[in-house]
């Protein structure tokens, strides 16, 4: 009903509206069908199958091949890289998008090529051919690439690969540690010569990283001789195998003896005097001439060998409890032998010897190591030496003579081992441990004999004893001879003394009289100075008296007077004064007042108390007592200057 209601001019408009949103929708599959468009986004790759070939001389691909390089139908080896392109028509190709191929770090990526030439009887790995990468297929098949596993390989990045032509393994760079070394096996080249155990020594192959070059140079499959140290590789893990081991660690106070197993045979440098193995220069088979000296060494373990010598005094101990560090007399225990007298006894050893550095490569090119030096020369040397030494005497000659058997035991092995290259440096006896029925004999004989010089001993401490005991008795009597002799002598210095005392007492008697007499005569005649001088000294004591008393009164009447003067002439001053003042009838008045004072005679009563009605009455009555009030005030200061005076 609507498209019947619809004009022409409705119709007309209705399809120019349809038409746009019809060509957006197909247009590019219209494109693809009528034009064969195809767009390859630029992160991918196209990957074309061509399905028939309607003419022309490449129909079909040749027997054997699964890529087509000439425009065959099948698989084409030509992908189509990011873009526009025609006349690919879905009838005739079929064309997948396929991501771009990313090698992330610390990869490589391993290549399979699922089309080439067949690989060469004994190769497993198809040699290396430009081809930008194994981006350029079409130049991989015509250069002559080989199917199957690459010796290159991709290193880290990105690549527009045919996946329908070769195949991506990632694997993970080989990475040498510190203090490592990598010990190199090849899987594919030239097999080993005859007689030997790895390839030879190839260069130019940075670190085994170009197979390529190690191949072309004449690199053999297996064992490689030469090793890889710390660091990052791209190894093709399809051709080089990688064991990590730790490096070689020559200690201090030893040198490393290095026994190589492959090489050349090379010229024996030891003369025609040692006849017990070839030492040869550096590089070729055999024992090395040049020891290595202490530090690290990255040694091919498979290829060679490094026996530690120790430079130093090395000790080697024949006893059961006891073994040194470097373990080389785990196996040595205690000697046994047998004395002349048949007595069995065990006796400790200990052997110093020292191995001189330029000496280290015959010892081991005679005995192969040191455990074997130990086993096969100075463990029978040492051993039947003391067994023979002890068969020559007995056990307790043994014992007594341990000192000179010691000296003639570092003799003897000392030349022994000169001639195995060793220096013997000391030979030392230790612990002998005789029989025990023979050591308690040997106990009791000892006790006896001590006991005998005990007893001999304690004889003669008896008569020693003895001996004391009368010079001491005789000590006694002489003690009381001197002493009787001692108290005759006493006795008569006694009397001596007495009668010296006499006469001393009757001479000093006379003497003290006449001293005495002496003392009276001098008395009195000091006495009669002392008072002769005495009467002089007094006489003069007066007279010096007098005179002073004189002079004192003569001054004393002197000042009196003159102070009678001053006070007398102070006095009528102020008298003058004070009748200028206070008025000669007044002043008369005041006089006899204080003259009455002075006898302390009360003429006005303390208090007076007027009947009348006179005013000057009372006043004058207070007048009064004021002026005997001033009158007591001064005499008071007068009396008290006077006094002072």
């Amino acid at each position: 009903m609507l498209y019947a209601q619809m004009t022409n001019t409705d119709i007309v408009r209705f399809w120019w509206v349809l038409l746009p949103i019809f060509c957006i929708i197909f247009f590019k599959p219209l494109l693809r069908l009528v034009l064969g468009m195809v767009i390859v986004p630029e992160d991918r790759i196209g990957l074309v199958t061509k399905k028939f070939v309607l003419f022309g001389a490449h129909k079909e691909l040749p027997d054997g091949r699964i890529l087509a390089t000439k425009g065959e139908a099948g698989i084409q080896a030509r992908a189509l890289p990011p873009g526009l392109y025609w006349m690919m028509w879905p009838w005739q190709y079929s064309v997948t998008m396929q991501p771009f191929t990313v090698v992330p770090e610390g990869k490589v990526g391993l290549v399979l090529s699922n089309d080439g030439h067949e690989l060469p009887t004994g190769h497993i790995l198809g040699r290396k051919v430009e081809c930008d990468n194994f981006q350029d297929a079409v130049l991989f098949l015509e250069r002559g690439g080989q199917k199957g596993r690459q010796t290159q390989l991709l290193t880290a990045g990105t690549y527009r690969i045919n996946t329908l032509a070769f195949n991506i393994a990632m694997a993970d760079i080989t990475i040498i540690r510190e203090n490592m070394v990598g010990i190199v096996t090849a899987l594919d080249g030239l097999p080993i010569k005859h007689g030997q155990i790895a390839g030879d020594y190839i260069e130019s192959h940075n670190n085994f990283q170009d197979v390529d070059a190690f191949l072309s140079n004449g690199g053999n499959r297996g064992l490689q001789p030469q090793v890889m140290l710390a660091g990052s590789y791209f190894i093709n893990r399809w051709a080089i195998q990688i064991e990590e081991i730790p490096m070689t660690d020559v200690p201090i106070g030893h040198v490393g003896v290095v026994i190589s197993y492959i090489g050349e045979d090379g010229k024996d440098l030891t003369g025609e005097g040692f006849r017990h193995g070839n030492i040869v220069e550096k590089g070729f088979r055999g024992v090395w001439m040049e020891p290595l000296g202490p530090g690290k060494y990255p040694i091919n373990t498979y290829t060679m060998k490094v026996e530690l010598v120790p430079t130093t005094n090395l000790v080697l101990n024949w006893a059961n409890a006891r073994s040194e560090a470097h373990a080389l007399d785990k196996n040595l225990c205690t000697i046994t032998v047998r004395s002349k007298d048949g007595f069995p006894f065990n006796l400790d050893v200990s052997q110093i010897i020292h191995i001189p550095a330029t000496e280290a490569p015959k010892v081991i090119a005679r005995f192969g190591s040191m455990t074997n030096l130990v086993s096969q020369v100075l463990e029978p040397t040492i051993g039947n030496y003391f067994r023979n030494s002890a068969q020559d005497s007995d056990v307790i000659s043994f014992l007594s003579t341990r000192k000179e058997r010691q000296m003639a035991a570092k003799d003897h092995i000392r030349e022994v081992l000169d001639e195995y290259n060793v220096n013997a440096v000391d030979t030392l006896i230790g612990d002998i441990v005789p029989p025990e029925a023979l050591m308690k004999t040997l106990t009791d004989r000892k006790i006896a004999q001590e006991e005998e010089k005990t007893y001999e001993t304690q004889r003669m401490a008896q008569e020693k004893r003895q001996g004391m005991e009368k010079e001491t008795a005789i000590a006694d009597m002489q003690r009381e001879i001197v002493k009787a002799q001692q108290s005759v002598e006493i006795s008569q210095r006694t009397a001596d003394a007495t009668v010296r005392k006499a006469e001393g007492d009757a001479e000093s008697l006379k003497l003290q009289v006449k001293a005495e007499s002496e003392a009276t005569k001098m008395r009195a005649n000091a006495e009669a100075e002392a008072t002769k001088a005495k009467g002089a000294a007094q006489a003069e004591y007066t007279k010096l008296n007098a005179v002073a008393e004189a002079e004192r009164i003569s001054k004393t009447g002197l000042a009196e007077a003159e102070k009678i003067m001053a006070i007398g002439k102070s006095t009528a001053e102020a008298y003058e004064l004070q009748v200028k003042a206070m008025g000669e009838e007044n002043f008369t008045r005041y006089k006899i007042t204080e003259e009455i004072s002075k006898g302390k005679i009360k003429i006005i009563p303390d208090l007076i108390v007027s009947g009348g009605d006179s005013t000057d009455g009372g006043l004058n009555g207070l007048m009064g007592m004021q002026l005997l009030q001033m009158l007591q005030t001064r005499n008071e200061s007068t009396t008290n200057g006077s006094s002072k005076n």
